[in-house]
């Protein structure tokens, strides 16, 4: 039986997801995903809940990602499942060549190549932006001047270098999320998790956000993917990705 998720090319194998693609000179080429999920079911209750239903996806690097849906569609669902936060009951996750299902040390893989943005931004109270833009960087095996380097930089890139000192609670809510990015971006991720980055802040605010979002994909070539409820957010991305009752309804690129 030919397995159609796996292709053999000048005798190396991959996966994929009908990423096999022919150009106008008829020589085969094949762009490999950062990531692919292959048949992905999250099931609660013992089965009577499908939280995600036979997601079958590739996520290209550099891309940037909307995944859009109602409440309860399973869109936060996958996008733990992206941030090997929680594990799937039935299928494959394949990110950057790893397969999380068999991977031994996950925190590990999310401290190396995961950046996560929440809502609620979850900076610790009682520690300074600096401390916690550095957070990432534990037991990473950086000294302690190259992590303040590192954090100094991003807070810079975020435009709080005259914040670095202050703690969170004498920041605003834009601010606090700007922290966030900059925490998520420290430690060099290939790909960044937003779950409704704008969800808690005014309509002001959130297109900054957005836009600093959208800056950092740009000049760090990071993969962003964007959780949200909202089209108009949704439709600032290359891609939009709509799920609902745990499947994957539309996949489109918005140009």
């Amino acid at each position: 039986m030919v397995d159609e998720n796996h292709i053999t090319l000048d005798g190396e194998e991959y996966v994929n997801n009908e990423t096999y693609q022919e150009d106008d000179e008829y020589d085969y080429y094949y762009e490999e995903p950062l990531i692919s999920l292959f048949d992905l079911v999250k099931e609660y209750d013992d089965g009577s809940v499908k939280a995600l239903n036979g997601i079958n996806l590739d996520i290209f690097e550099g891309e940037f990602v909307s995944i859009i849906g109602p409440s309860g569609s399973g869109k936060s669902t996958l996008l733990n499942m992206l941030g090997a936060l929680d594990i799937p009951t039935r299928g494959e996750i394949y990110i950057d060549g790893i397969n999380l299902l068999k991977a031994k040390d996950l925190s590990d893989f999310r401290r190396e190549k995961i950046g996560f943005v929440f809502q609620l931004h979850n900076l610790i109270p009682n520690l300074s932006v600096m401390d916690n833009v550095q957070i990432p960087l534990m037991h990473t095996g950086l000294s302690s001047k190259e992590m303040k380097k590192r954090a100094e930089e991003m807070i810079s890139a975020v435009g709080l270098a005259d914040k670095k000192k202050q703690k969170p609670n004498k920041l605003s809510g834009g601010q606090r999320q700007r922290v966030a990015i900059a925490r998520a971006l420290v430690n060099k991720p290939s790909i960044i998790l937003a779950d409704e980055p704008t969800g808690s802040l005014d309509t002001k605010t959130g297109a900054m956000v957005l836009k600093l979002l959208r800056d950092m994909h740009d000049a760090y070539n990071v993969t962003l993917i964007i959780v949200t409820h909202d089209i108009n957010v949704a439709n600032l991305a290359e891609r939009t990705i709509k799920i609902q009752d745990g499947q994957i309804i539309e996949d489109k690129y918005n140009y």
